[in-house]
């Protein structure tokens, strides 16, 4: 037996992020929810105003994909899928109550939240601040 099978890896995740015009419907993000515990994934709403951003992750590409499809569905003005996935597919950390959608009025907040979620980096680059 090998000394490191003891030691955790990484659980790669899949990411994407979705920038809009505004998410001010309610019906619309009751979709979204709907589909997150549908495709299993967590997924981060910046809601109230402009701009609408959007962060799914899953740890399957197929759960991620599903999301974004519904997404494109609802007809958000300004879609913009910045990135299905990132280069480095480990990033972020994935614990096992991470499945639902969660709601933060702040683009402030929204980055604290990917600073937590270790994909900091990668989202100020989607964004464009970097």
């Amino acid at each position: 037996m090998s000394p490191f099978s003891t030691l955790a890896m990484p659980t790669p995740l899949y990411n994407a992020l979705i920038r809009t015009h505004h998410i001010t419907s309610r019906k619309k993000v009751a979709a979204l929810k709907r589909a997150a515990d549908t495709h299993s994934c967590f997924v981060l709403l910046r809601s109230g105003g402009c701009p609408g951003i959007m962060y799914v992750e899953g740890l399957e590409q197929g759960q991620v994909e599903g999301w974004v499809g519904v997404v494109k569905r609802l007809r958000y003005k300004d879609f913009q899928l910045v990135q299905v996935i990132p280069d480095d597919l480990s990033l972020g950390r994935a614990t096992g109550r991470d499945v639902g959608l969660n709601e933060v009025e702040s683009v402030k907040e929204f980055g604290s939240l990917m600073a937590q979620r270790g994909v900091w980096g990668w989202w100020r680059k989607g964004m464009g601040y970097s």
